[in-house]
C-alpha cells in the first residue's frame, strides 16, 4: 500500500501547491486522477517519484516511511514514473533503454511486444535512437514501454494520452486493464480522459491542491459527468481540459 499522510508542498515559485493531502493507492487497483490544469495533479505524481519532498506530512510505501527518499531509491523500492513530458537521450537506442529499464538480460521477443502494447512495431524502434528525430507522441510511447519494462509494483503515469494516436491509445487501453488484474500491481494514472476514467476502480478530483472528490468509479464518474457544463473541452473526449 503506497499513502500519503497530510501531505503539503510549497515550491520557491508557488506556496500551497498542494494542501493537506492524503491518499492511499492500493495494489490490484487502478486510480485515476484527474481535476482541472494547474490544480496539483502532476506535482501529485512528482512528490509519489521522489522529484519534490513534501514541505510536511510523510509518504509511506508498505508501512515503510520513504518520504526523504530519493528517485532512485523508490524506484529501488518499486515505484516506476512516466514523465507527462519525456526526457529524450542521444545516442541511446530504444534497444538499450529498454535493457537498462528492465534492470536483467530482457529478449527481443519480451522487447517486440512490449513495444507492441503501445502500438510501435519492433522493428522500426528497436535500434532508433531517442533524439529529436522522434516525434512527441512516439517518445510518450517508448517511455511508458520502458515503465512497462519494470518490475515495479508502483507505477504512476501522468497524462499517457498525450500525444498518442487513437490506434495506440486502444492498445494501451487494453494493457491498462490487463496489469490492475494483477494483484501485485498498482497503478495511479494521471489523466482527463474519459475513456481511462472509466475503467478506473478508484477516482480522485484534485483541485487547487485538494482532494475535492473520492470514491469508486461508480460513485464519482457521474458527477464529473453531471460538471461536463462547467468545463470546455469536447463531449465524449475528456472530462477536464
Amino acid at each position: 500500500m503506497l499513502r500519503l499522510e497530510n501531505v503539503k508542498l510549497d515550491l520557491p515559485e508557488k506556496e500551497n501547491l498542494i494542501k493537506d493531502l492524503s491518499l492511499s493507492v492500493a495494489p490490484g487497483k487502478l486510480t485515476v486522477v484527474t481535476g482541472p490544469n494547474g490544480g496539483g495533479k502532476t506535482s501529485l505524481a512528482k512528490l509519489i517519484a521522489g522529484l519534490y519532498i513534501p514541505t510536511s506530512g510523510r509518504i509511506m510505501l508498505d508501512d515503510k516511511d520513504i518520504t526523504g527518499l530519493s528517485v532512485t531509491e523508490r524506484a529501488k523500492l518499486g515505484i516506476a514514473y512516466a514523465f507527462q513530458q519525456p526526457v529524450s537521450f542521444k545516442g541511446i537506442t530504444v534497444r538499450r533503454v529498454m535493457e537498462i529499464a528492465s534492470g536483467s538480460g530482457m529478449s527481443e521477443m519480451n522487447m517486440c511486444r512490449t513495444l507492441e502494447k503501445v502500438g510501435l512495431c519492433a522493428r522500426e524502434y528497436m535500434d532508433r535512437e531517442l533524439d529529436g528525430k522522434l516525434s512527441g507522441g512516439e517518445m510518450k510511447r517508448i517511455e511508458i514501454a520502458t515503465v512497462l519494462c519494470r518490475k515495479a509494483s508502483y507505477l504512476v503515469f501522468d497524462e499517457p494520452e498525450a500525444g498518442i494516436d487513437l490506434w495506440s491509445f486502444t492498445s494501451l487501453i487494453e494493457t491498462f486493464e490487463e496489469l490492475k488484474k494483477d494483484a501485485e500491481h498498482a497503478l495511479l494514472i494521471i489523466s482527463h480522459q474519459e475513456r481511462i476514467l472509466k475503467i478506473a476502480d478508484e477516482i480522485v478530483v484534485i483541485a487547487d491542491g485538494v482532494i475535492t472528490k473520492s470514491g469508486t468509479r461508480e460513485e464519482i464518474f457521474p458527477t464529473l459527468l453531471a460538471d461536463r457544463e462547467n468545463v470546455y473541452c469536447p463531449k465524449g473526449q475528456e472530462i477536464y481540459g
